[in-house]
């Protein structure tokens, strides 16, 4: 059984003249215990027939929960105020209890959430759990006829082999496959509202490309109305038909794509658009003529899983003869797709796993040699910043006690690790009140602040940043990568920075190297490699960088450049 899809208009319009959702002073209302009374305030908008519309603001800005407010689904304790309106099909979804929403959920609008894996359940097939979003709706369909659907459906997502993935545990698929199949679930019962919030946050270009592409295929095919959810402004200029600006609750702007991103009215809106990575006018200035630092030769490594009588061996090469050299002082950004083999070149580089061939030189010394003291005074001189700074911070120990915690291990008096635990948090700008609080207390990018004091609290002299600011905000992200340059152009240090993001790599890297399926393909200059990729699949990973084309069309911002 095919699922059925209506044919695209010959000419697109920019929205029809019905509105399929229409949002009236719409407000949340947040419990005492929160950081303000209102999460979002008096929002006006519409979401019109074949109109993709994009909610963006930071963190905080109460974009998110809109959508949830739509669908029913706030937290306990946040409510919506006595005024709110929110009329979809002529009726107030605003007004209606938990049962009748139900009906509303997933077969007259659909949703599409940010983190794939937290939404599918881990222990049920991905057949079954899209079944389970078509048999909810529509009890009367035959077991055949279900199952029909579900593959013409994750077939229509994209998905290689259908009939394979329909019995995948969502485990074995990868953060892209995930996000498919999310949207599958979101389209099997064919809404004309679609909600996506945050769907291609932290994803390779490549992938991002892929989602925002089958978006807005999907969309045109189905004549849909979607509300898209980002912090991205290179997304905003893809995929959006008009644009709703959200700061503190509250719109601040909004209007056609073109009227927002190329003529901003406020402050605020010019200010997100800065932000966004690649944009920052000035020429890469190289550090003086130095020896390397760090020297890796003909590195290897292949991880194998599996096999034994019942299953077959997987083996996978995260890297493939690598050299790479690193000069004291410089920035060396690895860039690459998910599986490319950049992580784990990081973490042979820190002995956190070891390579099967291979050599690491770090100031002349082999690192791999190293072993017991002298392997714990390597790593004092080599510190790492992962991707997750709350899965990396002990959530049970206050900021201070984290960051003073590498010192004290390497032998320093605790009351001088302590002040240089509260001097650092002066340094990233979080101050020394920050020490007394524990990690849930702050905010992702604060979060991070906090994970680049406790590398630096050990004075190393390489940073390895491993995907550090992929998932924060552009506004946040671009204050991580000033951050980071200023303190190694005051401390001296080495910066390794590990990014799928090319924009990153373009604003902040000496040199970039691209890697692919555990191998060098190509390096150079921000400006040999962005503006004259040599390699085929440099050139796609450019390509695919999201909003390259309208906003290439801005002149450079003057703002300060982050560079070294």
């Amino acid at each position: 059984m095919k699922v059925q899809t209506e044919a695209a208009p010959a000419v697109r319009r920019i929205g029809d003249s019905r509105a399929l959702l229409e949002v009236r002073d719409l407000g949340i209302a947040l419990p005492a215990s929160g950081d303000r009374r209102m999460a979002v305030e008096q929002l006006s908008f519409d979401v019109r027939v074949d109109e993709i519309v994009c909610l963006v603001g930071e963190s905080g800005s109460g974009k998110s929960m809109t959508a949830h407010a739509i669908m029913g689904l706030l937290p306990p304790r946040v409510r919506l105020t006595s005024d709110s309106v929110i009329v979809c099909e002529g009726e107030d979804l605003a007004r209606l209890d938990d049962r009748r929403l139900q009906a509303w959920r997933g077969s007259r609008i659909g949703m599409v959430f940010q983190e794939p894996m937290s939404a599918l359940n881990p222990l049920q097939r991905i057949g079954a759990q899209v079944a389970e979003a078509l048999a909810l709706h529509q009890p009367a369909l035959a077991a055949a006829a279900v199952r029909a659907r579900v593959l013409d459906m994750l077939a229509a997502v994209g998905l290689p082999d259908p009939q394979k993935l329909y019995r995948a545990w969502p485990m074995q698929l990868s953060g892209g496959q995930r996000q498919r199949v999310m949207i599958a679930m979101a389209l099997i019962n064919a809404p004309q509202l679609l909600l996506a919030d945050e769907p291609t946050t932290a994803l390779d270009v490549t992938t991002q490309r892929q989602i925002l592409d089958l978006i807005g295929r999907l969309q045109s095919e189905r004549r849909m109305g979607v509300l898209f959810i980002t912090h991205d402004i290179g997304v905003v200029a893809d995929i959006a038909d008009r644009v709703i600006v959200m700061r503190h609750g509250r719109m601040v702007e909004s209007g056609t794509r073109d009227e927002v991103l190329l003529r901003p009215r406020e402050a605020y809106t010019r200010a997100l658009i800065d932000a966004l990575p690649g944009r920052r006018d000035g020429s890469a200035r190289r550090p003086a003529e130095r020896p390397p630092l760090l020297r890796v030769r003909d590195l290897h490594k292949r991880f194998v899983s599996g096999g034994g009588p019942w299953g077959r061996k997987r083996e996978v090469t995260a890297a493939q003869g690598i050299d790479l050299e690193v000069a004291e002082g410089a920035t060396v950004a690895v860039v690459g797709e998910s599986g490319s083999g950049k992580s784990t070149l990081g973490r042979m580089i820190m002995r956190l796993i070891e390579p099967d061939a291979g050599e690491i030189l770090f100031d002349g010394q082999d690192v791999l040699a190293l072993q017991g003291p002298p392997l714990q005074a390597y790593r004092r001189q080599a510190q790492i910043i992962f991707q997750d700074p709350f899965a990396s911070l002990n959530p049970r120990m206050r900021v201070g006690e984290a960051i003073a915690r590498g010192p004290i291990v390497h032998g320093v008096d605790p009351a001088t690790a302590r002040a240089r635990a509260l001097a650092l948090l002066d340094k990233v700008q979080l101050g020394t009140a920050a020490a007394d609080r524990f990690p849930h207390e702050f905010s992702g990018g604060q979060r991070q602040r906090i994970s680049i004091a406790r590398a630096l609290a050990v004075e190393p002299r390489l940073l390895i940043a491993d995907e550090a600011v992929s998932a924060l905000d552009v506004s946040i992200q671009a204050q991580i990568l000033e951050l980071l340059a200023g303190l190694k152009r005051e401390l001296g240090l080495t910066l390794l920075l590990i990014t799928h993001d090319l924009r990153v790599a373009g604003e902040i890297a000496d040199e970039i190297v691209v890697m692919r399926s555990g191998r060098i393909v190509e390096r150079g200059t921000p400006a040999q490699v962005l503006a004259a990729p040599q390699d085929p699949y440099t050139r796609k990973l450019v390509g695919a960088v999201a909003g390259t084309g309208l906003l290439g069309r801005l002149a450079p911002t003057g703002a300060p450049n982050v560079r070294t």
